[in-house]
């Protein structure tokens, strides 16, 4: 499938298009730095990463606008302590100039991470990102405890990178993440990826959790599956798991065209009602649409 058959394979479905609840947009700045970190993907992960969307912001936009994509976030994180305030500013008023954007925000482990998280949710943030591989520090940081807890009480999802795919990370795996899950059992959690390469264990915690969900961002394509493949075993209990499996890409920054995300899923042979569970109604829910 190539992307301008994409609305004719959610058409099929019933669908009214596609919520992804897994797209980057980011300040040029740091969208430009986060391009040229995947120019080096070989010596970082040792295969090569073109990135497919690398184009002018209004083109993405409109790449999503042509694909059906009715509703995403612009998911930010920092690398870094005093980054997420400002980026978490960012990306409230790109999500108000864009149709389709929902509000955003991050947090890092830093002396007034509450506060500013806080304030997000009173301005209408319904999103937030964390990426514990890039921002190499441990989820269970007591100055995020605050924050797990606002956000669990608020009933706000945040999508978590914490398997550790591509590479390993000091903090990643299913462990840190599921200490914070027995300490904040309610929080709406998003495991981006499925957990890869850790799949089990991180859909294990969907079925102890009930709010965890898994996103499933470059799972199952062809490209993924030369590095970490999904074990088929699994497909029965991503099946039961058909109301908190949704749909995530990772747009722009993949390898392939938009479409390998969708073919992939099919692939998996679930059937129609849960790809329409995955592809819109489970997003649907997620982000408030």
């Amino acid at each position: 499938m190539r992307d301008d058959e994409v609305p004719g394979w959610w058409q099929r479905l019933g669908l009214s298009g596609l919520v992804d609840v897994h797209v980057h947009f980011l300040p040029d700045s740091v969208m430009n730095a986060v391009w040229s970190y995947f120019d080096q993907a070989e010596e970082h992960y040792g295969v090569t990463w073109p990135v497919t969307y690398r184009t002018p912001m209004a083109d993405r936009l409109a790449t999503l606008e042509a694909l059906g994509v009715r509703a995403f976030p612009a998911l930010v994180y920092p690398h870094k302590p005093d980054m997420a305030a400002w980026l978490n500013s960012w990306a409230r008023e790109f999500a108000a100039q864009t149709p389709g954007c929902v509000p955003s925000g991050t947090f890092y482990p830093e002396p007034g991470a509450s506060q500013y998280v806080k304030e997000a949710l009173e301005l209408g943030t319904r999103i937030f990102k964390v990426h514990v591989q890039v921002g190499g520090y441990d989820p269970r940081d007591e100055e995020l405890d605050a924050v797990w807890g606002q956000l669990a009480e608020a009933g706000v999802p945040v999508v978590v990178h914490c398997g550790s795919g591509p590479v390993p990370g000091r903090h990643t795996g299913p462990g840190p993440i599921g200490e914070v899950l027995r300490k904040h059992p309610r929080l709406t959690a998003v495991i981006a990826h499925l957990g890869m390469p850790e799949y089990a264990e991180h859909l294990a915690l969907a079925e102890t959790y009930p709010n965890v969900h898994l996103d499933t961002t470059m799972a199952c394509t062809p490209f993924t599956e030369a590095m970490a493949p999904m074990p088929r075993d699994l497909l029965p209990r991503y099946a039961a798991l058909q109301d908190r499996v949704v749909l995530g890409s990772d747009f722009p920054n993949i390898p392939y065209e938009y479409a390998v995300q969708l073919e992939s899923l099919e692939r998996l042979e679930l059937g129609d009602e849960w790809l329409r569970a995955v592809c819109w109604e489970n997003g649907v829910r997620l982000l408030g649409r």
